[in-house]
């Protein structure tokens, strides 16, 4: 069955015993690598059980996460993963009657914005202040490490959600969360090099949108 490239792709196989809202802000963490979320879908109906569906913004994004997520260890079950069979409702209207969506939308597409551009561009100016200030304070890092030490994570960080963020880069070990405190962890690669790697493309990146990760070197 041939299904036609789509900003929108479909996931099935997916761990029906994860809440909803855990399951989408994991799904974002998860995707929002590769590119734009316009949204996520995860309904939690007996017919839709087990499914769920990312909308991206560019096309190529769509395909990338294909491509890369597709069988990735999902809450201990592999993701299958294709292309959405007709466009979501979202982009049919990004491209004809976009400007008549509501503001609510426009508030949400502009968080999304500001957290894939804080990810994409960490080690430059900000016009968003609180990205610029919590740059500024990272400057006296410790000396280089092969352990990484992750501050200002939002209450609902799990092992699973940072396992899916850094195991993209070579070298990822494991997660290791601080017991009695949600906004800590240490992240472990092989080298001081992968773990360099990984705190730079990962830095200011949000999980929520009013989380801006801080990565620093682990004190040796």
């Amino acid at each position: 069955m041939d299904i036609r490239p789509n900003h929108t792709i479909y996931i099935n196989n997916v761990n029906d015993k994860i809440k909803k809202e855990e399951l989408k802000r994991s799904l974002y963490a998860l995707f929002s690598q590769f590119g734009q979320i316009v949204e996520i879908v995860a309904l939690k109906t007996m017919k839709m059980r087990g499914q769920a569906f990312v909308v991206f913004k560019e096309l190529a994004s769509a395909t990338n996460a294909l491509r890369q997520i597709q069988g990735f260890p999902f809450y201990n079950k592999a993701m299958r993963i294709q292309y959405a069979k007709t466009d979501s409702d979202v982009i049919s209207k990004m491209r004809g009657t976009f400007g008549d969506k509501d503001k609510k939308k426009d508030k949400k597409k502009k968080v999304q914005e500001q957290a894939a551009s804080a990810a994409k561009k960490p080690a430059q100016g900000s016009t968003n202040v609180q990205t610029t200030s919590s740059q500024n304070q990272q400057a006296p890092d410790n000396p280089p490490n092969y352990i990484l030490f992750l501050n200002n994570l939002p209450e609902e960080t799990n092992e699973m959600m940072l396992s899916m963020l850094f195991n993209q880069f070579p070298g990822f070990k494991e997660v290791r969360l601080v017991p009695g405190r949600h906004d800590i962890a240490f992240v472990e690669f092989e080298s001081e090099g992968q773990a360099g790697t990984a705190r730079d493309a990962l830095q200011g990146f949000r999980i929520t949108s009013s989380n801006a990760m801080k990565i620093t070197y682990a004190k040796k």
